[in-house]
């Protein structure tokens, strides 16, 4: 469908234009009629499938029109936010509100961010002087809500972007303390890469009889992009990825690191073998952390060695290549990470390096995108003959455990019928004393 199509206003829709859109996404065609006939909307969708215009478009073009019409003339100096959108990572918030200035550039509308890391007093200002859209992390939001710098009541949509990992991130209480702050009637919509029981339990508690949204099978990656599997010693790992970089003389790599302390390493031994390399987690500043990614994204350096924090909030145009040098302990950010590449329906390439103690990881991911993946053995970096009897150790240990659950759960099943089977008996006898 042609952005067209869906009768934006002329100064939005000549600012989608400029932003080089065409057609939408399907979550795009989807979510954006629902939003706009003002239900609460609980999404499903793959990461890089369009989320951020879905909400973004239908939102600014509703306040824009606000703005003209002489309800705007309520606000207190345009103190007033009408739409907050509320971001687990620094990185995606100022993604989101990158995204939201390009769509709002013909608007009269000013668009704001906060987030942990910058500047307390510039961003105290910024939200004394006013601002329409704010998109913000919790954590650094509820500081500024307890400090008194920022007026949630009067909030007319209220975002929870990548609501999962917010989750993830242990922020529930933050998010339920925010929107006790938003007074107002609202219209609340959360946008989710994957649809978890927590997610689930969230949307009951904000969601007023929601529209459900999902456009794609729920914690799946994208058919694009090409998933490999690595097999080698994890003290070979870091060999095997300068080998690969190098012999394919790839430009443009993103790879994930399972600790910052890890991540470091990775990047200078990197460098040593000839690569650049920069770095991006949680203990760098924001500053340093920009930084890294416009080296990264301007090709300055070949790699970005990143944990879990740059898992969302990256879009790095055109990203080819994603490599999980280490696997994440959760499977569902494995979905996260490989969605850096193939967004927006191009094509990319995800490998994984994995060691015979990553096998449990690799495990509970296959389980979850509902695939095997080949172990694909580079000549060369064959396991040593105790690493690969490790690795048979740790295999017949879990199928015996299977095996072991399989016959306790049959035993349980055999148990159960038998109960059933006594209590039915039971009552016919009793029946059979009252006829008597």
């Amino acid at each position: 469908m042609s952005v067209d199509a869906i009768g934006l206003s002329a100064n939005l829709l000549k600012a989608v234009k400029a932003c080089g859109y065409k057609n939408l996404t399907p979550i795009q065609q989807q979510a954006i009629p629902m939003i706009r006939s003002g239900f609460d909307l609980l999404a499903s969708a793959q990461t890089g499938t369009g989320k951020t215009a879905a909400f973004s478009l239908p939102i600014l073009d509703a306040l824009a029109k606000i703005s003209s019409s002489s309800e705007a003339s309520a606000d207190e100096s345009g103190q007033n936010i009408r739409a907050l959108v509320l971001t687990p990572t620094r990185e995606l918030a100022a993604q989101v509100a990158e995204n939201m200035k390009a769509y709002s550039q013909f608007l009269p509308l000013k668009i704001g961010v906060v987030y942990g890391g910058g500047k307390m007093a510039s961003q105290t200002n910024l939200l004394k002087q006013g601002v329409d859209v704010l998109v913000a992390t919790p954590g650094r939001l509820l500081e500024h809500l307890n400090l008194r710098n920022v007026n949630l009541s009067q909030v007319k949509f209220l975002v929870l972007d990548e609501a999962d990992r917010m989750l993830d991130m242990g922020f529930l209480a933050d998010i339920e303390k925010l929107n006790q702050a938003v007074k107002h009637k609202h219209q609340t919509l959360m946008f989710s890469a994957t649809y978890s029981n927590k997610v689930k339990s969230l949307a009951n508690q904000l969601l007023t009889t929601p529209k459900i949204l999902g456009v794609a099978k729920q914690n799946s990656t994208s058919g694009k992009i090409k998933q490999s599997v690595y097999w080698v010693s994890e003290a070979r790992k870091r060999e095997l990825l300068s080998e690969l970089i190098g012999v394919n003389n790839w430009q443009q790599v993103l790879v994930f690191a399972g600790t910052k302390e890890s991540a470091n390493i990775l990047a200078k031994e990197l460098k040593l073998d000839g690569i650049k390399a920069a770095i991006c987690h949680g203990d760098k500043t924001q500053g340093a952390r920009n930084k890294a990614l416009s080296d990264f994204s301007e090709g300055k350096v070949r790699v970005l060695v990143a944990t879990d924090v740059a898992a969302r909030g990256l879009d790095i145009e055109n990203l080819a290549y994603v490599v999980n040098f280490h696997l994440p302990f959760l499977a569902e950010d494995y979905v996260h990470r490989v969605g850096r590449t193939g967004r927006a329906g191009k094509s990319g390439t995800a490998i994984s390096l994995v060691s015979p103690k990553d096998e449990r990881f690799l495990g509970n991911i296959e389980e979850l995108i509902g695939r095997q993946f080949e172990r694909i053995i580079v000549p060369g970096y064959e396991l040593k003959k105790d690493e690969a009897l490790e690795h048979q150790q740790i295999i017949e240990k879990r199928a015996s455990k299977n095996r072991y659950r399989a016959s306790q759960e049959k035993n349980q099943a055999i148990a159960k019928k038998k109960q059933t089977a006594r209590l039915s008996n039971k009552k016919y006898n009793v029946k059979i004393k009252k006829k008597r």
